[in-house]
């Protein structure tokens, strides 16, 4: 096990070398002044609560013209195995991307209603959007979350075609426990049958990658100690952690990369950034691609989805558009 000294000189590192790739003349649409002092407000907390209230009338008034939805079809046998489908209704092309989105919520909620905003977002820009429900800790600790991602993508290869979408471009994106999930599924090849996720990137938002790098960060982060969303998913077992940590278990084929996180992320969260993109780094040389988001906290990024904020929707997109 890496000393927290080596570990975390690493991360920070790589946190210098993410802030450098983001450059300030790549300006998108962000908050506005009102939003931004609400978001600022909440800090680096992790407030869902607060930050969907600000939010809900931009929700409410979201465009969702031109788009197709349809809800809870089965990619498995258990009731949270269901993805709801955003197809544009006037197609640009005959064989369209396709964008997983894989919800956050500490690995013990969450609910694909509530990020309809990205499944609208994505189909009212050409991309087909498939919002996924999983298999939720404690009854369903790790892999399960990892698991059901790659079930998710073997049911999106069989079924996108039908729906004007390319098997071939199947993108998978996660916010906090979502991105875990994701890059578990991606990074490790356990999780597919020839060893490589048959899919043409992943985009990981703010997640954990390392639970044990957390367990023992926790003083410096003021962490409570055990972290229960990390211990319901991942087990009160500290000796287990190093297994079970993606960072620590990268052996897949390599596939396309963006990592982001928000500008006011909580810090454990920066730093299982730049733990992550300092991985990737050193496994080949070949750097993923990278992307802070600004004026924006860890919940608030997600939800500017589809409300004209494009600070992190647009680097998802161009990095979905690129593989064509």
């Amino acid at each position: 096990m890496p000393r927290l000294s080596v570990v975390s000189r690493l991360a920070a590192a790589a946190l210098l070398c993410m802030s450098a790739s983001a450059r300030a003349d790549d300006v998108r649409p962000g908050p506005s002044p009102d939003l931004e002092k609400q978001i600022r407000a909440i800090g680096n907390k992790v407030d869902p609560v607060t930050s969907d209230k600000i939010y809900k009338a931009l929700h409410d008034g979201q465009p969702t013209g031109g788009v197709k939805r349809t809800n809870d079809q089965a990619y498995g046998p258990h009731e949270r195995n269901r993805i709801d489908a955003y197809v544009p209704e006037k197609a640009d092309a005959s064989s369209m991307p396709v964008v997983i989105f894989v919800h956050g919520g500490g690995f013990m909620r969450g609910d694909k209603k509530d990020r309809d905003n990205i499944g609208y977002f994505f189909a009212r820009n050409g991309v087909i959007g498939l919002v996924m429900n999983y298999r939720l800790a404690p009854a369903n600790p790790w892999p399960a979350g990892a698991e059901d991602v790659a079930a998710a993508v073997n049911w999106a290869r069989a079924n996108v075609a039908a729906l004007g979408g390319d098997p071939e471009r199947i993108y998978l994106f996660g916010e906090s426990a979502g991105a875990a999930h994701v890059a578990t599924a991606t990074l490790m090849k356990r999780f597919a049958a020839n060893g490589r996720l048959p899919i043409a990137g992943a985009v990981f938002t703010s997640g954990v990658y390392d639970p044990e790098l957390e367990r023992i960060a926790a003083r410096q982060f003021s962490m409570p100690t055990p972290e229960p969303r990390n211990t319901a998913y991942f087990g009160p077992d500290a000796s287990t952690l190093p297994g079970k940590a993606v960072l620590r278990q990268i052996d897949a084929p390599e596939v396309p990369v963006l990592i982001t996180y928000a500008e006011l992320d909580p810090i454990q969260m920066q730093v299982q950034a730049g733990a992550m993109f300092n991985a990737l780094c050193n496994r080949s040389g070949k750097c993923p691609e990278v992307a802070v988001i600004p004026s924006h906290g860890h919940i608030s990024q997600i939800l500017a989805i589809n409300t004209g904020d494009l600070s992190l929707a647009g680097p998802v997109l161009d990095f979905v558009r690129k593989a064509k």
